[in-house]
Formats: structure tokens, sequence, C-alpha cells
């Protein structure tokens, strides 16, 4: 992507032979509309003398360039939860706090994510398309493509970053995502960090990835490391509300002039599914009659309710997606098990939004707060497939059985484990699309609103009255922005930080908040996700499903696809609000200049090749990933994230520590990943062992068989790997004698986890090994003077 400059703001030096510096003519003056930003300095209003008899000192008025009733403004995004799950609007989930937004504000059912994580978060962000700005992907999925490089440019300013120059405190909590995955080290580049000058946050608290574990996530405050308590209450949607709400305390004794913006995205209910066993067991039996009657169900009470048009048909499942009917009897207690602890999930991360409008308020600002609650950043995640106490089986299409999973739990304690700290369960795809009822297909597919389509409530008390009827406009995630410009009356920045601006795409929504009949103003929309792509044209819809079937852990024909040889579909939406009804037969001239349109809009915001999302799936060995091949650590490396990492599980390496021991030694010497997934060299009352958990439903341990004597050694792992999910060959050797060997029958081709880290010394985060779960982080009690990685 070409980043453009704003050639007023650059000053040239000049060197002459004779004279000396000079400095060329002055530049441009800065504007003080909001046209560039940030504003220039306001003058000096002291009278400088030659003394200071002569002088008056008269202090500035510090500027301010927003309306006097600016408005606090505070975005709630959850993560993977559908527009059929909330029982605000006819789902199976309660969701008080979203409930009572709705009822204060107003609701739209007709307003669109992209899909997929980062692409929507970036959007919402910055009111550009999602390739526009860089993020046609998930960061770890990012390619060399500008449209998918998982970096937003500078030329794309955020909201946190326009309305800080405008004078608002800014804050985000929970989720970000928007940071490539090797730039999130604690080495930074931190320029694309949220608190990153080109991101503009003052304040931010959550974790950088995907995902994390609730129990014990890797979190950062601005651009610190933090640990969160070994504590059997913690909770890390609960851990978000309080910070937010000790935030909004700071802001009140601090800045209570300043209005504040906070992007509160807790990360709830993206896998894993951790949750505690009453806020599952609130569900147990809801759910015994599987995924089809729960569709029926939520369909009704969705008409009922008058959320969605009483002419509205309830789509058919896929041939591909299998009924509950054919899930075995006894598998179906796992499968009802793992919804109630998703349910549980989505209520209680719900509840703790709950906490931070109480705190709104208690310190009374609710009522010129304006909030948008964003009810899921695409559609619900078929991502788990079958079904897993391992979320990323699937993601790095590692083959399991049901019964190897049910062994491995039993040995956790049964379904009462499930949505505790030792499984990374997530839920079956039938679930997923229950959760998108009445629409087709689930998250990745942005063809079909069941991955695109989501609730979404606005509430300001001051301004907006309160109106159940829905808002049936057609919009999008990146009309946030727009939207709060608009409210606020700022134009868009032509110039940000010397960085000339892309435009934006987003369309204020305001036009509705007081007339829910108001005819829509946003005419186009494209979609894009993994070659999955729709168009919205004034009613109508075009789209084809493209080459990924989420919820298939292979997906056929992927290789070999070519984007020219789909299969398009039409729906008139006026009259077919849940895409039941094809018309590409009907209207072929309407859909050819839909599909012809479409190529206009991906060019111009960058979606070409499409599919660019997949290109890892077909070459992994592209992935983003560090350019080493060795390293040296020692104690003081942690927290390193695992696509930073050495690939200690899936190549071929050799590790060589020198470490002095004491009697009886205990501790990890390194650890990789966490409960889910991952592998650990420890010492244990001396002897030495190492663990390759292999995502729960395998794991190969060996140990020494005498203990390892006090004192100075040399030990060192050896491992091959032939190909990426091949077996490993291990050997353990101490001193240069070798003291055991193993062989892990297959191992991981990708990654162990999304979030956890490499650990010197120490397991941090998630435990990698159950044989020290009670002792975490089991830090080693000797000295380690170094640990050098090669890649063979």
């Amino acid at each position: 992507m070409q980043r453009r400059f704003f050639p007023a703001l650059m000053i040239t030096l000049v060197l002459g032979t004779h004279t000396g510096v000079s400095i060329a003519a002055d530049p441009a003056p800065v504007p003080d509309d909001g046209s560039v930003l940030p504003f220039p300095p306001p003058p000096s209003a002291s009278i400088a003398g030659q003394t200071l008899q002569e002088s008056t000192m008269i202090r500035r008025a510090a500027p301010n360039h927003l309306p006097a009733d600016a408005p606090n403004i505070l975005i709630i995004l959850l993560d993977d939860v559908g527009f059929g799950l909330a029982d605000t609007y006819g789902g199976p989930i309660h969701t008080p706090t979203l409930s009572r937004i709705a009822n204060a504000g107003i609701s739209y059912n007709a307003f669109h994510t992209t899909a997929i994580c980062s692409p929507t978060r970036a959007a919402l962000l910055t009111g550009r398309n999602h390739q526009r700005v860089g993020s046609g992907t998930i960061a770890e999925r990012a390619v060399d493509w500008d449209g998918y490089t998982g970096e937003i440019p500078r030329t794309s300013a955020t909201l946190a970053k326009v309305l800080g120059d405008y004078g608002y405190a800014t804050a985000a909590f929970g989720k970000w995502h928007n940071t490539p995955a090797t730039q999130t080290t604690a080495m930074g580049p931190f320029t694309l960090w949220p608190t990153g000058e080109g991101i503009g946050f003052d304040y931010f608290y959550g974790f950088l990835a995907g995902e994390t574990s609730q129990w014990e996530p890797r979190l950062v405050e601005n651009f610190n490391p933090i640990e969160p308590p070994h504590d059997a209450r913690y909770h890390l949607s609960e851990d978000l509300a309080g910070q937010t709400i000790t935030w909004l305390r700071k802001h009140r004794a601090f800045a209570p002039d300043k209005p504040f913006f906070v992007y509160w995205a807790p990360g709830a209910g993206h896998g894993p599914h951790h949750i505690f066993k009453e806020w599952a067991d609130k569900y147990q039996g809801q759910f015994d009659h599987g995924w089809d009657q729960l569709r029926e169900r939520t369909f009704a009470q969705q008409q009922a309710l008058g959320w969605i048009p009483a002419a509205t048909q309830l789509t058919p499942r896929a041939e591909s997606m299998p009924a509950w009917e054919s899930i075995p009897e006894s598998e179906r207690p796992f499968q009802r098990r793992l919804m109630e602890v998703f349910a549980g999930f989505v209520e209680h991360v719900d509840t703790q939004a709950g906490k931070v409008i109480d705190e709104l308020e208690r310190l009374g600002v609710r009522d010129n707060t304006i909030v948008f609650y964003v009810f899921g950043d695409n559609g619900s995640s078929a991502e788990g497939q079958q079904g897993s106490i391992s979320e990323l089986l699937a993601q790095n299409q590692i083959p399991n059985t049901m019964a190897q999973q049910r062994a491995a739990l039993d040995q956790l304690g049964g379904l009462d484990a499930l949505g505790g700290p030792k499984v990374d369960n997530i839920y079956h795809a039938g679930w997923a699309w229950a959760g998108d009822t009445p629409f087709q297909h689930t998250k990745l597919i942005a063809s079909h609103f069941g991955g695109t389509r989501n609730p979404l409530a606005v509430s300001w008390p001051a301004r907006i009255q309160p109106d159940r009827t829905p808002r049936p406009q057609f919009h999008h995630v990146n009309d946030i922005a727009p939207t709060i410009y608009d409210i606020l009356h700022i134009q868009p920045p032509r110039v940000v930080d010397g960085f000339a601006q892309d435009p934006i795409d987003g369309t204020s929504m305001a036009y509705t908040f007081a007339d829910a009949k108001a005819p829509g103003r946003k005419l186009t929309q494209y979609f894009d996700n993994n070659g999955s792509r729709g168009l919205y044209q004034d009613g109508w819809y075009a789209c084809t499903f493209g080459p990924l079937t989420p919820w298939l852990t292979v997906s056929p024909g992927l290789a070999t696809w070519d984007a020219n040889q789909d299969p398009w579909e039409l729906y008139n939406l006026k009259t077919d609000f849940s895409q039941a009804a094809n018309l590409a037969a009907q209207e072929p001239q309407r859909l050819e200049a839909m599909k012809t349109l479409f190529l206009e809009q991906a060019q111009e915001n960058q979606v070409f090749p499409i599919g660019a999302g997949i290109w890892l799936r077909l070459h992994p060995e592209d992935r983003i990933k560090t350019p080493y091949t060795r390293w040296q650590f020692d104690s003081t490396t942690t927290r390193m994230p695992e696509f930073t990492a050495p690939g200690l599980g899936r190549e071929s390496n050799h590790v060589s520590i020198d470490a002095s021991l004491g009697p009886d030694a205990s501790g990890v010497l390194y650890a990789l990943g966490g409960a889910s997934g991952g592998l650990a060299l420890y010492l244990d009352r001396g002897v030495l062992v190492y663990e390759y958990n292999m995502m729960i439903i395998e794991r190969y341990t060996v140990r020494s068989q005498e203990k390892l004597p006090a004192g100075p050694h040399r030990i060192e792992v050896d491992t091959t790997i032939a190909k990426p999910g091949a077996p490993a060959e291990v050997v353990l050797s101490v001193d240069g004698q070798e003291v055991a060997r193993t062989t892990v029958k297959r191992t991981v081709p990708a990654a162990f986890t999304a979030s956890e880290t490499l650990d010197v010394g120490t397991d941090l985060g998630s435990p990698v090994s159950l044989d020290y779960f009670d002792r975490r982080p089991f830090t080693f009690d000797g000295t380690i003077d170094s640990v050098k990685v090669v890649l063979k």
C-alpha cells in the first residue's frame, strides 16, 4: 500500500557552501479546522518585552474543539456470538445487559460485520473497509498483499487517534487482535499496539492475540506483560469489568472535564469456552433436544417478538452440516454440555458488561454516554467442527475421534472438566448454526448472513428516545466511526500525523436514531472473507459461498479452487429477510451487473487476489514467522509468543541448556504452549522429564532413570521431525550421555495455541503438564546460564 505524506508539513534543510545552513521558505500554517491533525498549538496570549517589567504573562486558554455537550462513548463488542443467541431478540441465552441497552434505546436487525475477528475490529475502529486497512484476514494469517498485511496503515487513523486529538480520554479493554503476530514481543515494535503511535489509545488492558485462556490469560497493560493471580475465582471477563471501572474512576478524579471513549471487547464467547460450573449449570437440560429443534424454537420466538419480519423463512441446514439425529446417543451428553458451557460463558460476560453500565450510572454520566453494544464480531463459530476439548485440533487439521477426546476428558474429570482450566473446549458446529438463526451458515462465511449479521443496540438517554421497533436499514460495522464523527460534528481529517488519509467507507447511522422508517442511506457494501464473498446494492444481495467450509476438517476442492468458477446466488432482501429464495435464474442480468460491481469494489479496496486469506492453508511454509534459525535464551526469557518462538514442537531442532542444579532440583527448564497443547522440559526432584502434550488427546512423557546430581550440567534435547505433523524422535542427554528417548507419534503442524508463550525457567500462563498443574508456574529452583536453540 502506498503511504502518502502531506507535503505542506515537510521542512527542507539546505546546506550552503559559504553561508552554512539555511531553512527553506516557511511551510504553510497548519489549519485549525480539524482537517489536519493533531491541531496546531494555540498561540501564546502573553506579551514578551525585553525585561520582566515590560512583559505581561497571560496563560493561554486550553483549546476545545468539541461541542459543549459532547457525549462519552462506550463500544461493547462481544466475540463469536450470532444473530440467534440473545434472549433479548428471541434466542436461548439470557443477556440482561443487552436487553437493558435495547430497552433504553434502539436496535438494528440488519447490521453486519465482516465474518471474522481482526477484519471486523479494524473496520470498526477506522470506518473503512477491512481490506482497505490491510485486514483481509486475521493477524496470524497475514500475507504480503496490501489488503492482507495485518497492519492498519497510518493513512487510516483510528477512532482513538482522532478522538484523542479532539480531546477525548481513550481506553481499550480486552481482545485486541490487530497487531501483527510477529510484533507482539517485549521488543516490539510497538507502533501497532493499542497504545502505540499508530493506533492512539491512551490506555490498554487486555490481550493482543485472537484468544486466550479465561483462567490464565496472557495479559498486557499498555506495553507491559501482566500475570493474573493463581486464584480459583479469577476470570478474565470479571477482571476486564473491574479494570474498566477503576479506569473510569481515575478519569473522574484526574480528567473530569474530558469526555471519554472506551472500547470494551472482552473476547467472550470466542473459544476456549471457559466459565465457572455454576454458570453452565443454569442451562442444564435446556439443549437436550439438539440444534435442529433449538433453531426452530428460536425462529418462532424471533417472529413472536417482531425481531424479524413475519414473512421470514427459516433456511435449511447445509447438506454437509450434521443433523442432531446423526449424533450417537452415547455422545449427546458431551455435545449438550458443550452448549451449556457456552451459554453460561455468554451470559456471564454480558453480566460483566452490566457492571460497567452500573458504574456509568453511579458516576452520574450514563445520561450523556452513547453505548454501542455490538453483539458479535461475526456469526457464531463453527470452527469447533465436531466439538472439541482442545480448540486448535481443528485449526491444525489434526484427525481425531470422539473416543479419543472422551478418553482424554475422562482422565481430567469427565464432563465436569468442560469449561475448566485443564481443557480448551469449544462446541459442535451444529450449535453455531443454531446460534445464527434464521440465516444460513456461520462465522467465516461472508456470503450469507449467518456469518455477517449481528444485533446492534444503541442507547443514548440524552438524545435517543427508547423504541423497540427494529431499525431495518442495511448497515455495517464500518458505519460506527462515521456515526460518532457525525454526532460530534467532526469532519474526518484529511491528514493525520503527516499522513494523507484514505476515504471513509462507512455511512453515519445517526439519521435512524429518531426514525425507524427512515429510508436507508447505505446503498452499496461488499463482503469478502477467505474467498466467500457478496455485494449489497440497494436492497439486493449477490453472493457466492467460496472454497472454505468451516465445519469440515478438510474443505473439498480447496487446493484446486478457481474463483472464476464459483456459482453465484441472488436475493431480494426487500422481501426475503433470511436469504431463503435464490433468484439467480430469474434475474441473470441483474446478477451479472452486481458481479461486475463487486469486482470494481474489490479492486478499489485491495481485495485482490480473491481468496488471499486461504493462502496459508495451501502454503503453510509461508506463514508469518520469525526470521531466525538460532537463539540464545536465559531465565529472563519469558512471555515469548509462540508465533515468534522457535518451532520446538513442529520442526527439527537442538536445544542445549547450561544449568546449575541443587540437590533434588525441581522446576521447568523451558515450556512452550499450555494445557491445550505444548511441550515442556522440567526437573522433578532431580529426575529430568520431557512431555509433549499433543493437544490433550495424546501425551508423550519420558524420564531419566537416575536423578541428576547437584552441580553444573549441560542438558540437551535433540528433536527430529521429517515434515509438519510427522512423528518426532526426541533424545535427552546430560553431559554428553543419553539418558532417555521417546517417539512422539504425531506432532502439531502449525501451532499449539493462539496466545501461550515460550518461557525459560518457568511455565507462565496455562501449564503444559498436568504433573505440575498444582505447582504452577513451577519455577526452576536452580540457575539457568543459557538455553541455546538451533533449527536443524
